[in-house]
C-alpha cells in the first residue's frame, strides 16, 4: 500500500512539473502564466484538469493554410485595388496601416452605416433584408436561441432556401449548447447549409470550449452587411415597456461589405472545409454611395500571430488627445490595455468606461470590481449602466475613430475568442457613437473612489481581489 502511495505521488508530481514547464515554455503574459501555475500548484488534481481542458495554448496552431487564406482574400483584394481616391485621415494612418499589415483588414471607402441600439429596430431591419435576398445569405452568430425570434428567423431562412437562395449559417456550439439539435436540423433538412463551430461533446469538459466563435456577422447578396454585438435571441427585444439587454449593432452598405464577406467565408472554410472564392459573392457596387467614410473589418482569433483588436485598442488609447469613451459588458482588461488606459488618463485624456451595474455572470462581476477601483485611481471615469444589462461593445475617440463589434474588454475576447469589429474613420460616425455613449450616461451611475471604498466591506474587497487572480482564466 505504501508503494502505491509513492507511485501515485511521483506520477502526480511529474504531471505537475510537466504542466508548469509547458505553461512556462508557452511564453504567455506573466500574469496569465502565474495564474495557471498557481491553479496547478494550489488546486490539487483540479488545477491540472482545468489546464488540460481550458489552458492549452492554440495560438501557435496553424488551422488554415496560408494558400487557402490567400485565395479567400483574393476577391476582396481585387475590390480594394480598384478603389479610387482612397484618402485616409492623417490622424488615423498609423492605425489603418497597423490593421492592414498584420490582419489583411483592408480599408474600404464609400459606405453607408445605420446604427441600432435596441433589438426591436435591429431585428426588424435584419428580417427585412433577409426577405429581400435573391442570391445568398451568409449568417454567423454566437447564439441562436430556439425562442420565438429564433424560430421566426429560421422559418424565413427556410422559405428563402425553398426560393433557391444559397444560405449558409454558422453557429457556435458552446454558445448554443442548450439549443436542441432539432432546431438546426429542421433548417438543414429544408436546404439551409448549417455548420457548427468547433462542436464539443461535453461543454463543461473539453479543450475546445475555451476557443469560441463570438462573431456576429451577416451578409446578404454580397451587398448588405451586419456586424455588432447582438446574438439572435428575444432578450434584446423591448417587452412590457422594459428592455432586458441593451446592445449596439450596425448595417453597412458599400465597400466594407466585401470585408465582412471575407470574414464570414474564412469562418465557413474553417468549419466546413469548403473554400469559396468566386467573384459572384463580391458583386460590383451600384455606385450610388460616394463618400470618404472609411471602414476596416478587423478580426482576431487565438490562432492569429498577434492579438489584433487588442493592439488596435491600445494604439487608440495611446494616440488619443482629447477623449476615449468605451462600453463593455465584461471588464477584465489585459495588463497591456490596463496600462494604456492608465497612461492616457494620467496624460489628461478624458477616458471613460461604461459597464453594467449588474452582470449576467457573478464571478466575472466580482473579478471586474478590483479593476474598476484601479482605473478610477488613475483618473478614468467609470459609469454603471442600470437601465438594463448593457451588452454593448463600442469605443469612440477624438471625433475621428470609432469601433463596434463583438469584442469585450476582457482576456477571453482579446486572446481566446474569434472576434470581429468594424473600425470606422470620420467625424460623422464618431459623433454618432459619442452621442450614443452620452445618451447611455443618462441611464448610468457615476462611480467615485469614495463610493467604492465606503460601501464595500473588507471581506467583499478581499474576495474580489482573490477572484481577480483568476481573471486571466475566466
Amino acid at each position: 500500500m505504501v508503494y502505491l502511495y509513492w507511485i501515485i505521488f511521483i506520477v502526480y508530481s511529474a504531471m505537475v512539473v510537466g504542466t508548469i514547464t509547458t505553461v512556462l515554455m508557452d511564453n504567455r503574459q506573466p500574469v496569465k502564466a502565474m495564474a495557471w501555475i498557481m491553479a496547478v500548484m494550489f488546486m490539487p488534481v483540479i488545477g491540472i484538469i482545468f489546464y488540460f481542458f481550458f489552458g492549452q495554448n492554440t495560438r501557435k496552431e496553424k488551422l488554415i493554410s496560408q494558400h487557402s487564406l490567400d485565395l479567400l482574400t483574393k476577391s476582396s483584394m481585387l475590390e480594394f485595388a480598384v478603389q479610387k481616391d482612397l484618402k485616409v485621415p492623417d490622424e488615423s494612418k498609423t492605425l489603418v496601416k497597423l490593421f492592414a499589415s498584420q490582419n489583411w483588414a483592408l480599408p474600404f471607402k464609400d459606405n453607408e452605416i445605420d446604427i441600432y441600439t435596441n433589438g426591436y429596430t435591429f431585428f426588424a431591419e435584419l428580417i427585412k433584408e433577409i426577405g429581400k435576398a435573391k442570391k445568398s445569405i451568409h449568417l454567423g452568430t454566437y447564439i441562436m436561441e430556439a425562442d420565438a425570434l429564433g424560430n421566426l428567423i429560421a422559418d424565413i431562412l427556410i422559405d428563402k432556401a425553398k426560393e433557391g437562395v444559397e444560405i449558409r449559417l454558422v453557429y457556435d456550439d458552446v454558445g448554443c449548447w442548450n439549443v436542441s439539435d432539432k432546431f438546426f436540423n429542421r433548417m438543414r433538412n429544408a436546404g439551409v447549409m448549417v455548420e457548427t463551430f468547433m462542436p464539443v461533446r461535453f461543454p463543461a469538459f473539453t479543450s475546445k470550449v475555451n476557443y469560441r466563435n463570438h462573431r456576429k456577422l451577416c451578409v446578404i447578396d454580397g451587398k448588405v452587411g451586419f456586424i455588432g454585438g447582438m446574438n439572435i435571441a428575444k432578450r434584446y427585444i423591448v417587452g412590457n415597456g422594459k428592455q432586458k439587454w441593451r446592445d449596439t449593432h450596425m448595417k453597412i452598405r458599400g465597400g466594407a461589405v466585401y470585408a465582412i464577406q471575407r470574414a464570414f467565408l474564412v469562418d465557413w472554410y474553417f468549419v466546413s472545409g469548403e473554400l469559396i472564392s468566386d467573384r459572384k459573392y463580391y458583386p460590383e457596387l451600384d455606385g450610388t454611395i460616394k463618400n470618404d467614410k472609411i471602414i476596416q473589418i478587423v478580426t482576431s482569433s487565438p490562432v492569429s500571430k498577434w492579438p489584433d483588436i487588442m493592439q488596435g485598442y491600445v494604439r487608440i488609447l495611446l494616440e488619443a488627445r482629447h477623449y476615449v469613451y468605451m462600453e463593455t459588458p465584461y471588464f477584465l482588461p489585459t495588463e497591456t490595455v490596463m496600462s494604456a488606459m492608465r497612461i492616457a488618463a494620467l496624460a489628461g485624456v478624458d477616458v471613460r468606461i461604461m459597464i453594467p451595474r449588474h452582470g449576467d455572470a457573478k464571478f466575472v462581476e466580482w473579478a471586474s470590481r478590483s479593476y474598476v477601483f484601479e482605473t478610477i485611481q488613475a483618473g478614468v471615469k467609470v459609469y454603471l449602466y442600470r437601465a438594463a444589462f448593457n451588452h454593448s461593445k463600442l469605443l469612440v475617440c477624438d471625433d475621428n475613430v470609432c469601433t463596434c463589434g463583438s469584442t469585450n474588454i476582457d482576456f477571453r475576447s482579446f486572446e481566446n475568442n474569434f472576434e470581429a469589429n468594424a473600425f470606422i474613420y470620420g467625424k460623422e460616425t464618431a459623433q454618432q457613437f459619442k452621442q450614443i455613449f452620452m445618451d447611455d450616461i443618462r441611464h448610468s451611475v457615476y462611480v467615485t473612489e469614495k463610493m467604492i471604498s465606503q460601501k464595500r466591506p473588507f471581506i467583499n474587497r478581499l474576495w474580489e481581489s482573490l477572484v481577480r487572480l483568476l481573471s486571466p482564466l475566466l
